[in-house]
């Protein structure tokens, strides 16, 4: 059975590629395209829309290799505060390296990079020293002086003017980042004065995927996006100049908006002429609304969206990351579109399954967790942990062995691997637990297949377990964290810790 699609990435790419066109037609010279959400990997886009390419933004961006620049900005302060990309676990600076290389892979080179709002912060000037010891050239930006307030101070040699403009050739520019606030639409604007000042007629334009401009203001993909940001408060509005200007109902979010009047003032002091953008929306290219070929379908994966979205911030909190507002500003959309966190299919197995071992007393130094799996052909499979395995682990072994048709007697990993492994975690790494997480039991599992051709069978369904939906009742460990996220399963858990211990390695 395969998962329901709906949403078109070809009718999408044609649809995207022409918009840009079209924009970088109307500006003649040059388009800054800037670039919201994520470029490479945007799974929060695959899992609203079930279908889209989590990669499809790239495969644009390859119709249009010969004709693009790529900046990739960084603010300062979140090199300084080690902001954390939560679907990889990674820093923003590392996942800055780590789009240079997967740009590179897509046999597109990033032009240069700018750490913006620069002031000489350590560990910014750390990541500019290790940038350009590797050959990547590196642009710094300072604050913008009279921003927000004095337009004539920033469309000034003393505003935008004090930034170096970034040398550029190609007639799209595309400007991304790796997250929100870090400074693409300063760093754009901060281009186009220097090329109006060089005689150059550049334009601006905007690829945001969400919210959808074309969708209604409550469409759950809408509201799924809100769920997504809640740290950041967005709030998704009728975009009024647009109603004004054309009598239409578009939607946009509440920072567009808000910014839309002082933006348009900055772009016509830098032209010297009225621009043709009567509203956010226009300033737009977004064409992901024309992708959707089953409504139904996107909604309930929304809604699903929204649920997970909760138990991350549920996660958050207990972990101490988020302000309680936020928690309860994500439990309000969660109870918006009427959904309760056990509309989630595998929380209510997850949770009986840590309460049948709790009963049989199986768990590990007085915790009992379990955990629960969705198949893509809709079986349901729960796991627990003991003092062998993590219940993340169990549940893996489980499922593979499901997929690959093995009874559940017959074990995939020999008894002198697992005394082998967890003899050298408290021996040798001087550990103070040896029940083995998921990643050391992939590993382990890797060792086996050498020799047990059982073993064999199964590692081969792990690329099976892939978009599968997993939930845990407590919060895994890096461990097992990991290992679900190389899997690729989109997880939830209860805000519940796996241990006494307060530090967890």
């Amino acid at each position: 059975m395969t998962s329901k699609v709906g949403f078109d990435n070809e009718k999408y790419l044609e649809e995207q590629t022409k918009a840009i066109r079209e924009r970088v037609d109307r500006f003649n010279a040059k388009l800054y395209l800037e670039f919201g959400g994520k470029l490479l990997f945007d799974y929060h886009a695959s899992r609203v829309l079930p279908g889209f390419d989590p990669n499809v933004k790239m495969r644009l961006l390859q119709k249009l290799k010969d004709q693009i620049d790529v900046i990739l900005c960084i603010y300062a302060g979140d090199i300084e505060r080690k902001k954390i990309r939560a679907d990889f676990g990674i820093t923003y600076d590392s996942d800055t390296l780590k789009t240079i290389d997967d740009f590179k892979e897509w046999g597109i080179n990033i032009t240069a990079v700018v750490i913006t709002r620069y002031e000489d912060q350590p560990s910014a000037k750390a990541f500019k020293n290790k940038l350009e010891r590797r050959g990547v050239k590196v642009y710094t930006h300072s604050f913008t002086k009279g921003y927000p307030t004095n337009v004539d101070l920033i469309v000034s040699d003393a505003g935008y003017g004090a930034d170096e403009k970034i040398s550029t050739t190609k007639p799209i520019v595309v400007v991304t980042g790796p997250g929100p606030g870090s400074g693409k639409l300063a760093t754009c604007l901060s281009q186009l004065y220097h090329e109006y000042k060089d005689g150059v007629k550049a334009g601006y334009a905007k690829f945001e995927t969400f919210p959808i401009w074309n969708l209604p203001l409550k469409h759950k993909v809408n509201i799924a996006y809100e769920a997504a940001t809640v740290d950041l408060k967005d709030v998704n509005l009728i975009d009024h100049f647009h109603l004004e200007a054309y009598n239409e109902k578009t939607v946009n979010y509440n920072r567009d908006i808000e910014a839309f009047p002082l933006l348009k003032r900055i772009i016509e002091k830098i032209t010297g002429e009225e621009t043709f953008y009567k509203s956010p929306t226009d300033m737009g290219v977004n064409r992901a609304g024309f992708g959707i070929i089953d409504d139904d379908i996107v909604q309930e994966a929304a809604r699903q969206e929204i649920i997970r979205r909760y138990f991350r911030c549920s996660c958050e909190y207990a972990m101490g990351l988020i302000e309680k507002d936020i928690l309860q500003l994500s439990e309000l959309i969660m109870k918006n579109i009427g959904a309760v966190a056990e509309d989630r299919s595998v929380v209510l197995p997850a949770r009986s399954a840590a309460e049948a071992a709790m009963k049989a007393g199986m768990g590990n130094n007085g915790i009992f967790c379990g955990a629960a799996i969705k198949l893509k052909d809709g079986t349901i499979i729960t796991g627990e942990n003991s003092e062998l395995m993590h219940a993340a682990a169990t549940l893996t072994t489980k499922a593979i062995k499901h997929l690959a048709g093995i009874p559940e007697k017959i074990d995939l990993l020999p008894q002198n691997i697992i005394d082998s492994i967890s003899n050298f975690k408290k021996k040798v790494m001087k550990g103070n637990k040896t029940d083995l997480d998921l990643n050391e039991i992939l590993i382990a599992l890797s060792i086996s297949t050498i020799s047990n051709p059982a073993a064999q069978l199964a590692v081969e369904k792990l690329e099976s377990l892939h978009g599968c939906e997993v939930h845990i009742t407590h919060i895994p460990t890096p461990g097992d964290e990991a290992g679900l996220r190389k899997l690729g399963v989109n997880l939830t858990s209860d805000p519940n810790f796996s241990s006494r211990r307060l530090y967890i390695s």
